[in-house]
């Protein structure tokens, strides 16, 4: 299991483009993938569920990625939230 930690900078949170660009780039992995943000859990790969956190800029969020391809996808992730989130 991999996690990491990202505070949210967009201006406008986590709202539905860079939800859906962080489900599409979740989606590319075999691994379970999970956000976690105030208390809230949601899985990466459905839009609904990760804008149902609720994140706004400044919020935190932990990533965790746990399966057989979970190094790469972890990587991957993290570098997706520091170009887009």
């Amino acid at each position: 299991m991999k996690s990491f930690k990202y505070v949210v900078q967009d201006e406008v949170g986590l709202h539905a483009r860079p939800a859906g660009l962080l489900v599409k780039e979740a989606g590319k992995s075999a691994s379970s993938i999970t956000i976690e943000s105030k208390g809230k859990t949601a899985d990466a790969k459905r839009l609904l569920a990760v804008m149902g956190l609720g994140v706004k800029k400044g919020d935190a969020i932990t990533v965790t990625v746990e399966g057989s391809d979970e190094e790469a996808a972890a990587a991957a992730l993290e570098a997706f939230c520091k170009a887009n989130l």
